[in-house]
């Protein structure tokens, strides 16, 4: 995903929809009920290879992936692959490797999401 330089996250963002913005804020603020409202009762997620499934799962996810360290992320960029909504995230900070380039993958069921799949980029 080329990367957006001059643009700002909220402009990029604006393209998707309302529910995805939602959760992205959610979990950068690690709000795991805002989050939890906006997936299906089914709802995976998928974190570069370890799956989160139920209730308590997804909770622990929104609430722990990545507290241990101290990073920036950038949203780089955002497309449609078919029915999915990805988004580009460029991090940098303390963890292992101290740069990492993702791609969320947000699968939608109605308005709630059913599937998010976090990928190196």
């Amino acid at each position: 995903m080329p990367r957006l330089d001059g643009m700002d996250t909220n402009t990029i963002t604006q393209q998707l929809p309302t529910t995805i913005r939602d959760f992205n804020a959610a979990h950068e603020a690690r709000d795991a009920d805002a989050a939890l409202a906006l997936v299906t009762e089914d709802a995976v997620v998928a974190d570069v290879g370890e799956a989160f499934v139920g209730e308590a799962a997804l909770r622990r996810f929104v609430a722990e992936a990545g507290a241990e360290f101290t990073y920036t992320d950038e949203v780089t960029g955002v497309r449609r692959d078919g029915e999915v909504w990805v988004v580009g995230h460029h991090l940098e900070g303390d963890f292992p490797g101290g740069v990492a380039d993702l791609d969320y993958r947000f699968a939608l069921e109605g308005d709630r999401i059913a599937r998010l799949d976090i990928v190196l980029g």
